[in-house]
């Protein structure tokens, strides 16, 4: 090959490549690989479980605060509800309505296995703000899965409650005597089994919480990282907003963008909580980002002392408005990530650009899970993707669907694929967050149920 007659131009051209290459994240793996349904089975959407007679006459009920002006409503089903991707112009009731009675055991936002077709799930805080969540009891689930009937049985809830004062803020039920959790106090996204205990990642603070088995809090542990404090506007120290838009506002952590994701390592000395979102970046004025590409982080927490070590890794996502909904480690160095768009619901029919109530306006679009490797970090921290599995597009040849169309191409259409948990070495269990009553992604005007996908994913385990 002949040398270009410029050479000085060419070592120009090359240096500047190379600074390029330094910005940016390390190159995304596109390899997508291929699971297939293993089993299929849902909790329905309007389960509900009566709250323990001492809690008291607040919560035999739920969702009455959850009108736009969060005035009480106490007449049950008289609050309509929209999808979560619903917008002035595309209004879609979802079929659902508030309040409830007794407490909506919807919404699983982290779900641990526990062998023999039994999972924990964790029930999210609520309806989907501290505002609203006043009635919202805090909850853990012993469930027993069907696979061959689809049905799930919730074999036992037990309520997290804080009876010896190791929340160190006040907290809804404050004067109480057993002082149980509502969605006014922690915002729950993920779970680990740590010993004898359960070791819960929170968005608000962002927190981890360690609870007995019985639902008692035991502590909780700041995302304090060497000098560095990560908090959100929901954390206790932050009072209220500033008086004037634009002042200083102490935060990095974005609402609801806190501890959605939370690995164990398979020895379980360490866990690894990471942020839902990209963090604040306060120098540039807008989320973290390297290269054009938002990023988020990865952090490592010590079993034994209760402290971060002050590893991180750095996670790109493909797109803005995406976000890791869980994160769980095959092995040492590799794990799973789920990560997914924030904005699409939906298998179809999709409709156009008009408001209409009788298809999907943005059918589910971007709903992956990838496997990642700590072990290949880049000079920037950034970890390698590997493959991943399109959760909207799942091999169904033994047709075990048990809602849906149970088709060769199987979806899981929801907004919010929301936690995963590893039952063997080549199968896991995804569950949604249904957000009920607002999202109603299997079918129009219905809204979701509890679903418990059973995934052989052994082409993802075996990438490189």
């Amino acid at each position: 090959m002949p040398l270009p007659s410029n050479p000085q131009r060419l070592l120009a051209s090359l240096l500047l490549a190379a600074s390029a290459v330094a910005v940016m994240p390390r190159a995304q793996a596109q390899t997508e690989v291929t699971a297939v349904l293993a089993g299929h089975a849902l909790l329905p959407h309007d389960s509900t479980v009566a709250a323990p007679h001492r809690a008291g006459r607040l919560f035999r009920s739920a969702g009455k605060f959850a009108a736009a002006d969060r005035l009480r409503r106490e007449t049950l089903g008289t609050l309509p509800a929209n999808t979560f991707v619903g917008d002035p112009k595309h209004p879609r009731a979802s079929g659902g309505a508030l309040p409830v009675k007794e407490q909506s055991v919807q919404g699983f936002s982290g779900i641990v296995a526990l062998g023999h077709d039994e999972f924990l799930t964790l029930t999210d805080n609520g309806f989907g703000s501290k505002v609203n969540s006043t009635d919202a009891l805090l909850m853990v689930h012993r469930l027993k899965v069907d696979w061959a009937s689809g049905q799930v049985q919730r074999a036992h809830t037990t309520f997290l409650r804080d009876p010896d004062h190791r929340i160190p803020f006040a907290i809804q039920n404050e004067a109480s005597r057993e002082r149980f959790l509502t969605g006014a106090d922690l915002d729950l996204e993920s779970i680990q089994v740590v010993g004898g205990e359960w070791w819960i990642g929170d968005e608000f603070g962002p927190y981890v919480i360690r609870f007995d088995a019985q639902g008692r809090a035991l502590g909780l542990i700041e995302t304090q990282v060497g000098e560095r404090s990560y908090r959100s506007p929901d954390h206790y120290s932050q009072g209220r907003l500033p008086n004037y838009p634009g002042e200083a506002t102490g935060w990095e952590v974005r609402r609801s963008g806190g501890f959605e994701p939370m690995a164990k390592a398979p020895d379980g000395s360490r866990l690894y909580p990471m942020f839902e979102w990209p963090l604040w970046d306060a120098t540039a004025k807008a989320q973290e980002q390297a290269g054009g590409r938002p990023y988020t982080r990865i952090l490592e927490l010590e079993v034994a002392t209760r402290r971060y070590t002050g590893r991180q890794w750095k996670y790109a996502f493909e797109a803005a408005g995406h976000v890791a909904a869980d994160f769980q480690l095959l092995d040492a160095s590799t794990g799973l990530v789920i990560e997914r768009d924030d904005s699409t619901e939906g298998a179809g029919p999709g409709c156009p650009d008009e408001p209409r109530s009788d298809c999907f306006t943005r059918p589910a679009r971007f709903k992956r899970i990838y496997k990642i490797d700590l072990a290949q970090v880049d000079a920037d921290g950034f970890v390698r993707k590997v493959a991943f599995i399109d959760l909207t597009k799942i091999d169904n040849p033994k047709r075990l669907a048990k809602v849906g169309p149970n088709e060769a191409v199987f979806v899981l259409p929801h907004l919010g694929p929301e936690g995963l948990a590893l039952v063997d070495g080549r199968h896991i269990v995804v569950v949604n967050d249904n957000n009920f009553p607002y999202s109603s992604g299997r079918r129009i005007g219905k809204p979701d149920d509890n679903e418990l996908t059973l995934l052989d994913i052994g082409a993802l385990v075996d990438a490189k």
